[in-house]
């Protein structure tokens, strides 16, 4: 499988117009987008999903012509949570982070590159993942 998953961040700086991150969002979207498919997965459709009262709203924003949606895989959840485990182990916080392992470990497992703007843990736990990530 070639393509891109789009990290929520990535999404929502250009759907909130965040001043330090939406051009560069935008202009590497729309750079994957020329160069291939662009994925997301039920992970980044519920972090995304908060932005919107409706689920119209939200597929309206979200196009199948412009994203596939792709089901998140055993595989990816079974290598999220071993990379979780790990960051647990090196003194990790708990906290709200799972949602970017599994993130991660989907693109990993799927074989495609990562679009997000949150470089360092996904260098880190996924480091042979493509990323593509501000400079």
């Amino acid at each position: 499988m070639s393509g891109t998953l789009v990290d929520s961040n990535v999404i929502l700086d250009i759907m909130t117009k965040d001043p330090a991150w939406s051009v560069w969002a935008a202009t590497a979207l729309e750079r994957c987008a020329n160069e291939g498919v662009l994925f997301f997965n039920p992970i980044i459709y519920a972090e995304v999903s908060i932005r919107f009262t409706t689920i119209e709203e939200l597929e309206a924003a979200l196009p199948s012509e412009s994203f596939r949606r792709l089901p998140l895989p055993l595989e990816a959840a079974f290598l999220a949570g071993k990379a979780y485990l790990r960051y647990r182990q090196q003194g990790g916080t708990r906290g709200s982070m799972l949602p970017d392992f599994f993130i991660g470990a989907h693109a990993a497992v799927a074989g495609i590159q990562l679009l997000t703007r949150d470089a360092a843990r996904y260098r880190t736990y996924y480091p042979t993942m493509p990323l593509i990530v501000p400079d």
